[in-house]
Formats: C-alpha cells, sequence, structure tokens
C-alpha cells in the first residue's frame, strides 16, 4: 500500500513538474516574440523617421533657395509613404497607424507648398512619437 501511495504520489509530482515547464516555456516564448517584434517595429520607426527628417528639412527651404527639384523631392515624399506602409504593416495599435498616416500627410502637405506650419508638423510629430513609444512598450511610462 506505502508503495502503491509512492508511485502516486510520484505521478502527481512529475504531472506537476511538466505543467510548470510548459507554463515558463510558453511565458519565454511570448517574450522572445515580444522583443522580436518590438525590434522590427524599432527599425521600420527609425526607418520612417529618417525618411521625414529629408523631407521636412527638403520642405523647409524656401522656395527660391536650393530645394531639391520636383523629381527628388516626389521621390522622397514616395519613400516617406512607402515607410507610413511598413509601419502600417508592423504596429499592433491603431493609434500608432493613424499618427503616422497623419503625420505622414502633413510632411507630403508641406513637401507639396500646403499651408501644413511648423506647429502643425510638430504636434504630428509629438503625436507619432508617443504612439510609437506606447506600441514599442506597452503600458510603460515614457520619461520625461
Amino acid at each position: 500500500m506505502l508503495s502503491l501511495t509512492g508511485v502516486a504520489l510520484g505521478a502527481v509530482g512529475s504531472l506537476v513538474g511538466q505543467y510548470l515547464v510548459s507554463r515558463a516555456s510558453t511565458r519565454q516564448l511570448a517574450v522572445q516574440q515580444a522583443a522580436a517584434h518590438r525590434a522590427e517595429l524599432k527599425d521600420v520607426i527609425l526607418k520612417f523617421l529618417a525618411v521625414a527628417f529629408r523631407v521636412e528639412k527638403e520642405a523647409a527651404r524656401p522656395p527660391n533657395g536650393e530645394r531639391a527639384v520636383g523629381g527628388v523631392l516626389d521621390q522622397l515624399v514616395s519613400e516617406l509613404w512607402l515607410a507610413q506602409a511598413e509601419i502600417d504593416l508592423a504596429a499592433r495599435t491603431e493609434p500608432l497607424r493613424g499618427a503616422t498616416y497623419r503625420y505622414a500627410a502633413r510632411l507630403a502637405e508641406a513637401a507639396h507648398g500646403g499651408v501644413a506650419g511648423a506647429s502643425e508638423l510638430g504636434r504630428a510629430q509629438v503625436e507619432f512619437m508617443d504612439a510609437a513609444y506606447e506600441d514599442l512598450w506597452p503600458g510603460q511610462r515614457r520619461g520625461v
């Protein structure tokens, strides 16, 4: 009888051990997937920001200054929209998708001589950066 109790306790212990290992593996896999997604999204965000900076720089130049010729500026705006589409595909949250679109739209408007002013661009950029941070690190407070 005592040996049967030992076997039963051993089996229960083994099952509990397997359950705990399985749970830890699942948690570790989720952490790894989140880190991989964060790295991919970070790369896409940095690419978008690099193109956005080039577009903003060209749009800020006076029309009679050394502004990029139409074809070059149009190419930059096309690169901007492509980078925006990459974020649209990689982002987890709708706020990041929307903020990226609004920022790209303001930049494209400014590049084509539209009325997007510096304050409008600044607000769109801040909204984008806040949404990017929230998508990369959900629920964490941003240090100022």
